[in-house]
C-alpha cells in the first residue's frame, strides 16, 4: 500500500438541528483512503455512513445540516493537496463528478425522469470535459458498452422508467465513471437488487476499478457483499467508527459486539436456524451511551442451531392430513404490448404463464426468482389485484378468480398482503392507529370503536411497538418500524394466509432479522400460512418449508428448502445459489487472493 493517502478524513463532524436538539450524525471520525483501494463502510440505517459520503462531497452545506468540524484533505489532480471543507464552491463543483463521483442508492430518484439516459450521461461529459454533442454521444455509447448494458444504442434513447432496476444502476455507474474519477463513492449500489444482478454489478465495479485504478468508498449494510469487494472495512455505529481493519481480520476475529451482531444477523445457507440473532443480543447500550457486550454463553445457548433442520412438511402431498388452503391451477396473466395504430397483430408479455401449485395450512412457501420473473404479479393475481387472463385460484374451496364486488372483499378478509414498500402502502395523512383500524371498520369487525382501539393496541404490542405509537404518523418511524405497522395492519382481520411481497428486501440485516423472527413467531402463535415472495435466497432458506423457483413466468423447480439448496436440479436455480455471497472464511480468502492478483497484473 502506498504511504501517501489520496483522501484523509480527520475528526470529521456533521450535525443536524432538530426540535429535540443537535444530533451528531457523524461524530469525530478519522480514516485514510489510499490509491486503488476499496474501503467498505458498514452499519445500520442512521449509523452515519451515507452522511459521511455526502460530507466528503460537501453536499450537506445548508440547514438543518452542517459540517461542524474536521478536515477532508484530498490530493486533487487539478488543485493539488487541498482541504475540501475550505475550497471555494466554484472549485468544489469542478471536483464533484469529475474527480470524486457518486453512485446513489436509488437510481430511479437519482435519474431525471424527463430526460433520456443518454442525455443525462452526455450532460456530464459536456460539462466537465467540454466535449461536443457528437463526441459526448460517442463516449456515452462506449460507456454503456463498458458497463455491459444490453442494446446500448436503444438505452441511449430510453427514459429511466423504460428500463429495469439493474439497468438503471448501470446507467448510474456509467455516469459516475464518465470522467474517470480518482474516487468513486458507491452508496448502497446493490440494495434491493436480485442476487444475480448484484453479483454482476459488483463484478462490473471491480473491473472498472482495476481498469482505471480508482479508489472506492463502498457503503453497505450487507457484510456478505463486503467480503466480495473490499480491502478494508469501517464499522459505524451512531456516527462513530467502532471497528476497522482488513476484511479477513474483521470476519475471522471481530472485536466489537456491534460487529459480532451484524455478522450473526444474516441468514446463512449452511444450516437452518430457528431464530435469528439481532444486534441487541450481542450488546446493550446504557442511558449514557456506554456499550456493554452481553455474555457469549447466553448468545450461544439462545441461538444454538441444529446440525440438520427437519423439513416442516412431509414431502409427499398425498400423505398430508389437511387439504390445501390455497390451490392455483394453470394461472395465466398476460399484459398486452402497446403497438402502433396500424398494427393488427396484438402481442403479449406472459408475466405468469401456466403456473400451478398448492399451499397447505400453517406452511410457508417461498416464491423466488429475479425481478421480472412474475412472482409479484402472481401474488397480486391471487388477491385479484391484477386480473388473471385464465386459470383458477381456489382459496378455502372458493374460486377467487370468479368473484367480484362484495364476495371478493369478503374473501380478502382471510387473505392479506404485506407490501414491499411500507411507506408507500401507508396513508401519510393517517395515524398508524387509524391505519390499522381501517380494515376492521371496512369488514365490520367488533361492534364499537372502543373495542377496535383496544384490538389495535394489542396488535401494536404483538409487533413490538407500544401504545404511545398509536397517534403518530408514518414519517415518524424507521423503515423497520413501518414494516411492523404493515404487519399489524395485515393481522387486524385475523387472516388465514398472508402474502409477503419482498417485505424485508430493503431493510438492514439487523432489522430484517427482527422482522423475520416476528413473522415466524406469528406463524407459531396464530397458525398463519405465508406465501413469501423474495429475491433473497438466504431469506427464503430461513423462512420457507417449500420453495418454488420462478423464471420467465413459469415455476422451473420446486421442493423443500433443504432439497432446493442441497440438491438443486435446474441450471437457473444453481445460478441463483452460486450468486449468493456466503461470507464464509474460505470464500473471503479466495476473493481477497483473486483481488490481489488482479491488481498486480
Amino acid at each position: 500500500m502506498l504511504t501517501t493517502p489520496l483522501l484523509q478524513i480527520n475528526s470529521l463532524q456533521t450535525e443536524f438541528n432538530s426540535q429535540h436538539g443537535t444530533v451528531k450524525a457523524v461524530d469525530q471520525i478519522s480514516f485514510n483512503l489510499y490509491p486503488a483501494e476499496t474501503i467498505a463502510i458498514v452499519g445500520e440505517s442512521g449509523s452515519g455512513k451515507s452522511i459521511t459520503s455526502l460530507s466528503v462531497l460537501r453536499l450537506i452545506n445548508s440547514p438543518p445540516g452542517k459540517i461542524s468540524g474536521g478536515e477532508i484533505i484530498y490530493n486533487s489532480r487539478q488543485f493539488g493537496t487541498v482541504d475540501l471543507l475550505k475550497l471555494p464552491e466554484k472549485e468544489m463543483q469542478q471536483i464533484r463528478g469529475n474527480e470524486i463521483s457518486m453512485i446513489f442508492q436509488e437510481p430511479m430518484t437519482s435519474l431525471n425522469p424527463v430526460y433520456t439516459c443518454g442525455f443525462q450521461v452526455r450532460e456530464v461529459l459536456q460539462l466537465h470535459k467540454g466535449l461536443s454533442r457528437k463526441e459526448a454521444n460517442e463516449k456515452t455509447l462506449t460507456l454503456f458498452e463498458q458497463v455491459k448494458l444490453p442494446r446500448p444504442d436503444k438505452i441511449l434513447k430510453a427514459y429511466p422508467h423504460e428500463i429495469s432496476g439493474g439497468q438503471k444502476q448501470r446507467v448510474m455507474i456509467a455516469m459516475a465513471m464518465a470522467c474517470n474519477p480518482a474516487i468513486l463513492i458507491a452508496d448502497e449500489p446493490t440494495t434491493a437488487l436480485d442476487v444475480t444482478v448484484q453479483a454482476r454489478i459488483l463484478k462490473l465495479l471491480e473491473d472498472l476499478q482495476v481498469q482505471h485504478q480508482t479508489s472506492v468508498l463502498f457503503i453497505t449494510h450487507d457484510l456478505g457483499v463486503v467480503a466480495e469487494i473490499a480491502d478494508r472495512v469501517l464499522v459505524m455505529y451512531k456516527g462513530k467508527i467502532v471497528e476497522q481493519g482488513p476484511v479477513l481480520q474483521l470476519f475471522e476475529n471481530p472485536q466489537h459486539p456491534y460487529t459480532k451482531g451484524l455478522l450473526a444477523c444474516r441468514p446463512a445457507l449452511s444450516f437452518g436456524k430457528k431464530v435469528l440473532p439481532t444486534v441487541a443480543d450481542f450488546m446493550e447500550v446504557s442511558a449514557e451511551g456506554i456499550i456493554r457486550e452481553r455474555s457469549n454463553s447466553l448468545v450461544d445457548n439462545k441461538f444454538k442451531n441444529p446440525a440438520k433442520p427437519e423439513p416442516f412438511l412431509i414431502t409427499n402431498p398425498l400423505k398430508r392430513k389437511n387439504n390445501p388452503l390455497l390451490t392455483v391451477e394453470n394461472l395465466q396473466v398476460f399484459f398486452p404490448v402497446r403497438k402502433s395504430f396500424f398494427c393488427r397483430n396484438q402481442e403479449f408479455i406472459k408475466a405468469v404463464d401456466g403456473v400451478s401449485f398448492s399451499v397447505f395450512p400453517g406452511e410457508t412457501v417461498a416464491l423466488v426468482g429475479e425481478s421480472g420473473c412474475g412472482k409479484t404479479t402472481l401474488g397480486r393475481a391471487i388477491l385479484k389485484m391484477v386480473a388473471p387472463t385464465s386459470g383458477s385460484i381456489n382459496f378455502n374451496n372458493v374460486n377467487i378468480a370468479s368473484l367480484s364486488g362484495k364476495e371478493l372483499r369478503r374473501e380478502r378478509k382471510n387473505l392479506q398482503m404485506i407490501f414491499q414498500d411500507p411507506y408507500a402502502s401507508l396513508n401519510p395523512m393517517q395515524t398508524i392507529g387509524e391505519a390499522i383500524m381501517e380494515p376492521m371498520r371496512v369488514h365490520n369487525v367488533y361492534n364499537t370503536e372502543a373495542e377496535r382501539r383496544e384490538r389495535v393496541l394489542e396488535l401494536l404490542q404483538t409487533v413490538n411497538l407500544s401504545a404511545e405509537h398509536y397517534s403518530r404518523y408514518p414519517h415518524e418511524f424507521s423503515g423497520g418500524q413501518r414494516q411492523r405497522i404493515s404487519i399489524a395492519r395485515a393481522l387486524a382481520l385475523q387472516p388465514q394466509c398472508i402474502i409477503c411481497d419482498e417485505s424485508v428486501s430493503a431493510l438492514d440485516v439487523s432489522v430484517q432479522a427482527q422482522v423475520l423472527n416476528l413473522l415466524n413467531k406469528l406463524k407459531a402463535d396464530f397458525g398463519i400460512t405465508y406465501l413469501f415472495i423474495t429475491h433473497d435466497l438466504a431469506v427464503a432458506r430461513f423462512m420457507a418449508d417449500r420453495i418454488f423457483v420462478m423464471s420467465q413466468g413459469k415455476i422451473v423447480e420446486s421442493g423443500t428448502a433443504v432439497q432446493i439448496y442441497e440438491q438443486p436440479q435446474h441450471e437457473y436455480t444453481r445460478t441463483l445459489i452460486q450468486a449468493i455471497p456466503t461470507g464464509e472464511i474460505k470464500a473471503i480468502v479466495a476473493a481477497q487472493q483473486k483481488r490481489t492478483i488482479r491488481k498486480a497484473t
